[in-house]
């Protein structure tokens, strides 16, 4: 059986390409003697095991489970190419290897990239024969390093406490492209709420001189741009008006053609390359209006006050680990999460799969974008840190379900933060970065505490105790009361925000808290608190969110968590996805106070 059959990059859809996920030969390097034996060379027989791509070997999915220590792997597979493909350009996709990868087609190394979350691509056009074609992969992944964003993929054996088992080599997708030489590089979508427009920037590859490029944007299955422009520079911008002077497409009245979580209104999207009738290239994509921005101490969604109801979410998997087992339980995590009143999450420590924002985009449904961590900060881990968020806001920067980007999470990778002037000067350093290449979203400079300049004061507060600790349950309400109490409070023994830094205005939202421990099998776990049953369980619940609604400061709240994940029992919901209680209970609970303040 061959898993994650769907097409992989939703913002950038073509009609030629072929899936490579399947069954690959697969070999451990341990003694690292792989590259000087040639191990490129070997012929597939020669690999003593087999593995399911696009599975890491650590997890039950990938055929192999092995938890130990690996640090290098090789694959190799076999392929061939359409006959129709002739006379095109064939790329070779990677939708995620972790960490360094070299690539070999035919015996040939055509490329190297280090980064584990993010997709690349090769051109292997030339490197190709027109017969039985085969690739070789060679994955190194220190899992000892500390200085990788490894978020919370555990360096040493056995996982424990908050930390999970690696994700090691090909996570996400494999697939080949065909591609005519004059091709659309690049497709980027910023809508414009306040002026009705969305501006469209495309980049034209090879000879792209007195070509021309056609759009055609429809909403709701009704054209509402067509236009052709005659291109003369490979890079091209362009600003289509899409409100055109008519009041209920704004939103002024109801939600218009604006996208949100209750109304994912979204704008479909054709584009074509040609010259003397002749289609050279044909992609597909969408995109939303929506804007967010931060006013009064509120979030803003689309110009009005919207109160974010956010959930935590860990995207793991009891057997596929980092790897969903099918693009469909992408979608129903977010289903289940829609019906438990959630309008968000926040995906912890992770870049998703791009599937996951796609149906976030379809349903409705708000992302806070994170990247993995690196423990501990060295110039080594700053610059891996920096080109891995290089690349995840390149791919990721059309999706209209993303909201906000998390550079750093609770002082990970920047231990001293407090007074360290240089970990200050790298957290400000990410924080206008993201803002410098992504002006249409909000930064969180370090979600937890020891915040510096930040969109949002992002704080984490677990210290709600138990039902019989009432004392302690009633500090936890004091400290959420006032914005004083707040910025006073210590979780975790910990300032607010660093030393040379305050809070500016920006608005207060409680992003980690909950984690009600609730064990519904035989497996032992921990959690923040602890409870025996579903009655417990929905009265614990109420209970800590009847603190959370009751402040008056506060402009929204990320629960802790979606799902239990490993020793972690602490979710709304088993590891695999089986729910704890009725979700229309906490849904009546999320629902009770505080509603959402967009109509």
């Amino acid at each position: 059986m061959s898993y994650r059959q769907e097409y992989p990059r939703p913002q950038l859809v073509r009609n030629e390409w072929l899936n490579l996920n399947g069954v690959w030969a697969f070999a451990f390097d341990d003694k690292n003697i792989g590259t000087a034996e040639r191990w490129y060379k070997k012929d597939i027989s020669e690999y003593p095991q087999q593995i399911q791509v696009p599975f890491a070997f650590q997890s039950e999915l990938s055929g192999i489970n092995d938890q130990n220590f690996h640090d290098i792997i090789w694959y190799k597979r076999k392929f061939e190419t359409s006959g129709t493909w002739k006379g095109k350009q064939i790329f070779l996709h990677f939708g995620a290897v972790d960490y360094r990868t070299w690539v070999y087609v035919n015996e040939e190394l055509v490329g190297y990239h280090e980064g584990g979350h993010t997709s690349f691509s090769f051109d292997i056009t030339d490197y190709l024969t027109g017969g039985t074609e085969t690739i070789s992969v060679k994955v190194e992944d220190p899992s000892e390093d500390e200085t990788i964003p490894r978020g919370k993929q555990y360096w040493k054996e056995k996982p424990d406490s908050i930390w999970y088992s690696r994700t090691s080599g090909i996570w996400q997708t494999v697939w080949l492209e065909a591609i005519s030489h004059d091709h659309i590089k690049k497709l980027k979508f910023t809508p414009d709420l306040d002026n009705g427009t969305v501006i469209v920037e495309f980049e034209v590859s090879g000879d792209h001189v007195g070509k021309e490029v056609d759009f055609e944007i429809e909403f709701d299955g009704k054209t509402v741009v067509k236009d052709s422009i005659t291109i003369y520079e490979a890079y091209n911008k362009r600003s289509f008006d899409l409100y055109n002077h008519k009041i209920f497409r704004t939103g002024f009245h109801h939600y218009g053609w604006n996208w949100s979580p209750e109304n994912p209104n979204l704008f479909d999207v054709k584009v074509r390359l040609h010259q003397n009738g002749t289609i050279l290239d044909e992609v597909t994509s969408y995109f939303g209006m929506r804007k967010v921005h931060i006013e009064n101490g509120m979030v803003y969604l689309n110009n009005r006050p919207y109160y974010q109801k956010l959930v935590l979410d860990q995207g793991y998997w009891p057997k596929g680990l980092l790897t969903a087992p099918t693009d469909d339980a992408l979608k129903k995590d977010i289903e289940l999460a829609k019906e438990m009143g959630f309008n968000g999450c926040r995906k912890h420590q992770k870049v998703e799969d791009p599937r996951f924002l796609y149906w976030a985009d379809q349903l409705g449904y708000l992302v806070w974008g994170e990247c993995a961590a690196s423990p501990s900060f060295n110039e080594d881990a700053v610059a891996r840190l920096t080109r891995e968020w290089l690349e995840i806001i390149d791919r990721d920067y059309n999706h209209p379900s993303v909201v906000a980007w998390v550079p750093l999470n609770e002082s990970w990778g920047v231990p001293n933060i407090m007074s360290n002037k240089q970990q200050q000067h790298h957290s400000l350093a990410m924080y206008y970065l993201l803002h410098s290449i992504d002006p249409t979203r909000l930064v969180i400079s370090n979600d937890g505490w020891e915040l510096t300049k930040t969109d949002i004061c992002a704080i984490h507060n677990y210290n709600h105790g138990q039902k019989e600790e009432a004392n302690k349950y009633e500090q936890f309400k004091l400290d959420l009361s006032t914005k004083e109490s707040v910025l006073a409070s210590m979780p975790a023994r910990r300032g607010i925000y660093a030393n040379g830094f305050e809070h500016q205005g920006e608005p207060i939202i409680l992003t980690e808290f909950g984690g009600i421990g609730y064990k519904v099998n035989e497996d032992d776990g921990w959690g923040y608190t602890s409870v025996t049953n579903p009655t417990d369980f929905l009265d614990d619940y109420k209970r800590i969110m009847e603190a959370v609604y009751s402040s008056k400061i506060l402009f929204g709240y990320c629960y802790t968590q979606l799902t239990d994940v490993e020793q972690e029992i602490n979710g709304l919901l088993t590891y695999d996805r089986k729910p704890k209680c009725e979700l229309m209970e906490i849904k009546q609970i999320n629902d009770q106070w505080h509603p959402d303040t967009i109509k």
